[in-house]
């Protein structure tokens, strides 16, 4: 695997429990965080740049967001589940036989 790929992995997990304990603690509610997380979506989507690029890119940039939205719904008094959970949970919110140029669906 692509030590890039490790680190980015790191990186979301520790962004998730951040959140998570910042949701636990009372710092922010989880609504605060899907409010920012759907703001960073829509900078990322919102473009002409988007457009120009491959469903398979457009997949590649959703993923972060995603993983990050999926880890916020987790109940605050629960532990997060892994990384590996999390990641395939985001595959199947793509439906088998949807057509590429779509992005993930929520």
């Amino acid at each position: 695997m692509n030590l890039a790929n490790l680190q980015i992995e790191g990186l979301l997990m520790a962004i998730a429990s951040i959140n998570h304990v910042l949701v636990r603690r009372g710092l922010l509610s989880a609504e605060d965080i899907e409010i920012a997380l759907r703001k960073a979506e829509a900078i990322e989507t919102g473009g002409e740049a988007w457009q120009g690029l491959s469903p398979v890119h457009r997949d590649a940039i959703s993923f972060p967001i995603l993983l990050l939205q999926l880890a916020n719904r987790c109940q605050p008094e629960a532990d997060l589940p892994c990384f590996s959970e999390l990641a395939g949970m985001v595959g199947r919110m793509k439906a088998p036989g949807e057509d590429q140029d779509r992005p993930f669906s929520k």
